[in-house]
């Protein structure tokens, strides 16, 4: 559900570096929020600070949530908690292997592009659309 951002309260957090909002309010502005905030009944903010921060700083003057209800003081910091324990970032090896691929995909070669107009022209001629 879209909730008024004005709205929402934030109380004492687990997190105090919310790191680069920056970098996240670029990915949000590009793809879309892709993953919900969570909040209480009240509107009170249970996780998705950094995502909060980064729609602020972007004007938008609402954000997908998901409302939680009858839960208490120790299931939602366990919520938060949770959020961000069990988060493990990318090892360099696999940041290198998935922007080689990125390269690959945004600049095929010589091949990659022939087959691709081959592909496109096949796509075209039987109408299929993706």
């Amino acid at each position: 559900m879209q909730v008024n951002i004005k709205g929402i309260r934030i109380k004492r957090r687990v997190r105090k570096n919310l790191g680069d909002i920056q970098g996240l309010a670029e990915s949000l502005n590009r793809f879309g929020q892709l993953h919900p905030i969570v909040l209480t009944q009240n509107k009170i903010l249970v996780s998705g600070r950094r995502r909060l921060e980064a729609a602020k700083s972007l004007g938008w003057p609402t954000i997908d949530a998901v409302i939680l209800r009858g839960r208490d003081a120790a299931d939602l910091l366990e919520l938060e908690l949770d959020e961000n324990i069990h988060r493990i970032p990318l090892s360099r090896d696999e940041v290198d292997e998935a922007l080689r691929r990125l390269q690959k995909l945004r600049n095929p070669g010589f091949f990659g592009r022939i087959w691709q107009a081959i592909v496109r022209f096949f796509k075209k001629i039987f109408g299929y659309t993706d």
